[in-house]
C-alpha cells in the first residue's frame, strides 16, 4: 500500500505537468481551431531560458522558495514574448487560410526552433541549475513526501485555478470565450479579436514555462530535443480529456500521467511512450470528442 501510493504521488506529479502542456493545445484550440504543434518547442524554449536566468542572476548555487518565483516570472515573461512573435509572424497572417496550411506552419515552426535551440545552446543536455532544495516535508501513511513534489504540485495547481479565474470570471475572459465561440460576432460586439488571440497564446505558452521548470526540477536535465516527446504526450492528454475543453485537459493530464507511472512500475519501462498512442488510438476509436468534449458536425 505504501508502495502505491508512492507511485500515485508520482503519477499526479508527473500528470500535473502533463495538464499545464496540455492547457496550452486546448486553450489554443478552442480559439482557433487549430493544433500549435510548436507549444511544445515553446516549453523546451522556456526550460533555457529559465537555465541561462538562473547564471546570469547568479541564482543557481541560492535555491529557495523566491529564487523559484523569480525564475518562475522571467520564464513566463519570455515564453509569453516568444509565443507573441510566432502568433504575430507565423500565424496571423494565415488566419484567413486553409487550416492545412496553418497545421503546416505549425510543424515549421516547431522545427524551426529545435534547430535553432541546438545551434544557439548546444546540443548536449544541460544540468538544470536547483531552484529549490528537495528536502523530507512530512510522511501520509508511512511515504515520505517531498519538496519537489509539494512544489509541483502547489505550483500546477495554482497556475490552473489561476486560468480558471481569468477565463471564467474576467472581462478578459469573457472575451475569450465569445471569440471561441463566433470570432465574427465577437468582433461586431466590439470584442479586439486579434489582441484576444494574442493573449490566448501569452496565457498557454505561460503554462507551458512554468511545465519546463518544473521538469527541470523533477529530473534536473534539459536539452533541446527535450519538448518533442512531452508534447505528444500533453497533446495526446488534451486529446483525451476533449480538446478545447480546460477541465478535460487537466484530467487528461493527470490520467495519462498517473498510468504511465504504474505501467513503468508493473509492467515494463519499454511501454511507457507506447501507452500515450496507445491511449490516443482507443480515445479516436471509440469517442472521438474525449471526456469532456462534445461531438460537433463540420460542414467540409
Amino acid at each position: 500500500m505504501e508502495e502505491l501510493l508512492q507511485h500515485l504521488i508520482n503519477g499526479l506529479s508527473l500528470g500535473s505537468i502533463y495538464s499545464l502542456i496540455a492547457l496550452g493545445y486546448t486553450m489554443v484550440y478552442g480559439i482557433l481551431q487549430m493544433i500549435n504543434f510548436a507549444h511544445s518547442e515553446v516549453y523546451m524554449m522556456g526550460a533555457f531560458f529559465a537555465y541561462y536566468s538562473a547564471k546570469l542572476l547568479k541564482l543557481e548555487n541560492s535555491p529557495s522558495f523566491t529564487t523559484l518565483l523569480i525564475i518562475l516570472f522571467i520564464t513566463m515573461a519570455m515564453c509569453s514574448l516568444l509565443a507573441l512573435s510566432i502568433e504575430k509572424f507565423a500565424y496571423r497572417p494565415l488566419r484567413k487560410q486553409p487550416k492545412l496550411n496553418v497545421l503546416i506552419t505549425a510543424i515549421g515552426v516547431s522545427l524551426f526552433l529545435q534547430y535553432v535551440a541546438q545551434i544557439i545552446f548546444g546540443a548536449d543536455p544541460k544540468v538544470f541549475p536547483t531552484l529549490i532544495n528537495d528536502q523530507l516535508l512530512f510522511e501520509v501513511a508511512g511515504v515520505p513526501v517531498k519538496s519537489f513534489d509539494v512544489t509541483i504540485l502547489g505550483v500546477s495547481v495554482t497556475a490552473m485555478f489561476a486560468l480558471h479565474f481569468l477565463v471564467y470570471h474576467t472581462k478578459l475572459g469573457q472575451a475569450m470565450r465569445a471569440v471561441s465561440h463566433s470570432p465574427a460576432v465577437a468582433s461586431i460586439l466590439g470584442i479586439n479579436v486579434s489582441r484576444t488571440i494574442a493573449f490566448t497564446f501569452v496565457a498557454g505558452s505561460s503554462l507551458a514555462g512554468i511545465g519546463s521548470i518544473l521538469v527541470g526540477i523533477k529530473y534536473q536535465k534539459i536539452e533541446p530535443m527535450m519538448g518533442t516527446m512531452i508534447g505528444l504526450k500533453a497533446f495526446v492528454a488534451a486529446v483525451l480529456g476533449g480538446i478545447g475543453s480546460i477541465a478535460g485537459a487537466v484530467v487528461g493530464g493527470l490520467v495519462l500521467g498517473v498510468s504511465e507511472v504504474l505501467v513503468v512500475v508493473y509492467g515494463s519501462s519499454q511501454y511507457r511512450d507506447a501507452l500515450a498512442f496507445g491511449i490516443l488510438i482507443f480515445i479516436l476509436l471509440f469517442k472521438p470528442a474525449g471526456i469532456f468534449g462534445k461531438n460537433t458536425i463540420e460542414k467540409v
